[in-house]
């Protein structure tokens, strides 16, 4: 596993970023600016903080290993918005900011008089992500939402488990926030982009399943063009064959992947029967998805008599896709998420030396890093004000005092 590495210029730095949001979709936006080099100070309640500090695995000072994953790199401060001197107090740090995460339920922000209007007054050149579960517009713009709903209303749950099985949860019902996250930040930096050349703000407006339903592939005009809906396969690809996940003779699964005519033909001559490739068999992918059954067969026969590493090395022989099906244990012991630093190991003040998963985007000149894991709440509440605003102790301590920090 890779060590952090010390900070060098990130490809972001100079930006400021306000993430005022909960749990992980517009917080993992703001993660990923604070990865490449940009300052970004996480907004909580105080005393009470982002509720992602309660979700998943406790540790013993108190927040999760959700929370020191995912709050990484950012400084936390604690301003309580709904208060009048905590909106006061956040408009001063918009007019200093680049951009603002959010993801409150619609006209949360407004009723704390901290909407659009008042956020742009106090800076035009503002970036606002803004992500909810259903957009901020729309007849279900008011319904409360979270990651396994998006999934469901998004499509990916219809098509996750098997033909005869309920709908499953598709590998993590936090999918979707994900997704969210990495759309809004993607389109974030483009908004950031068209500010450096007009001056102009504005918002980026993101609904929680809208990532989730982007990434389906041929859904969308599969059913317009022909009335297809999709149903739920398993393992299996609707489009192609064979794709899916096979057995092992000791017991493991591997994952083939033959999305060519080409790769199959290469798949047939490794199995020892290349007139499976040939016209009249299962030289196409219609032919192939026609006979998915049979292909399966085939296959399946075939690798239930090797082990995972002789089949696997077998494939890459051949120049056939294939991959282990991994649990965590077996990641964390493969020799390629080492050498590709993968997951990094982070010396944290509270959490010891913990692993993590590593930025994403591997950048020659400006580096992705990770300084610190999620710091406990309010940990830079006087060092922010002192350096955003200037605030004398005096003036800070009075605030929290009443309340408002």
């Amino acid at each position: 596993m890779t060590p952090a590495a010390p900070k060098a210029p990130g490809a972001l730095d100079g930006l400021r970023v306000l993430d005022l949001g909960t749990f992980i979709a517009a917080p993992f936006a703001a993660t990923m600016f604070a990865e490449m080099g940009a300052e970004v100070v996480k907004v909580e309640l105080p005393g009470i903080g982002d509720h992602c500090r309660r979700l998943g695995t406790p540790t013993e000072h108190g927040d999760t290993l959700v929370w020191l994953s995912e709050g990484r790199n950012k400084r936390s401060v604690t301003i309580d918005l709904r208060k009048p001197e905590g909106a006061v107090l956040l408009l001063r740090l918009v007019a200093q900011a680049d951009a603002v995460c959010e993801n409150f339920q619609v006209g949360t922000l407004e009723k704390w008089g901290l909407g659009w209007d008042q956020l742009r007054a106090a800076n035009p050149r503002l970036v606002l992500l803004r992500i909810s579960g259903y957009g901020q517009e729309g007849p279900y713009a008011a319904r409360p939402c979270f990651g396994r709903i998006a999934n469901a209303f998004g499509g990916i749950s219809f098509l996750s488990g098997e033909p005869d099985r309920p709908p499953a949860n598709p590998g993590s019902a936090t999918l979707a926030d994900y997704m969210a996250g990495l759309f809004g930040g993607f389109a974030m930096l483009a908004a950031l982009r068209h500010r450096d050349r007009s001056g102009r703000g504005q918002v980026v407006d993101v609904a929680l399943y809208e990532g989730v339903f982007r990434i389906l592939d041929e859904l969308v005009p599969a059913y317009d063009h022909g009335g297809h809906v999709r149903e739920r396969a398993g393992a299996e690809t609707a489009i192609v064959a064979p794709h899916s996940h096979y057995p092992t003779a000791d017991g493991r699964w591997v994952a083939i992947a033959c999305t060519s005519d080409t790769i199959f033909a290469r798949l047939a001559q490794l199995i020892g029967a290349p007139e499976l490739a040939q016209p009249g068999r299962w030289a196409t992918t219609a032919a192939r998805v026609r006979d998915r059954a049979g292909v399966n067969a085939t296959v399946t026969a075939w690798t239930q008599n090797l082990t995972r590493d002789a089949l696997l090395s077998a494939c890459e022989a051949a120049q056939v896709p294939a991959g282990p099906v991994y649990a965590i244990d077996e990641i964390f012991a493969d020799p390629h998420y080492a050498a590709r630093g993968s997951i990094l190991r982070v010396a944290d003040a509270r959490a010891g030396n913990l692993a993590v998963p590593a930025p994403v985007g591997r950048m020659s000149e400006t580096p992705a890093h990770v300084a610190h894991l999620g710091q406990a709440l309010g940990a830079e509440t006087d060092a922010v004000l002192q350096g955003w605003l200037g605030m004398t102790a005096g003036e800070i301590a009075a605030l929290r005092e009443r309340g408002a920090v």
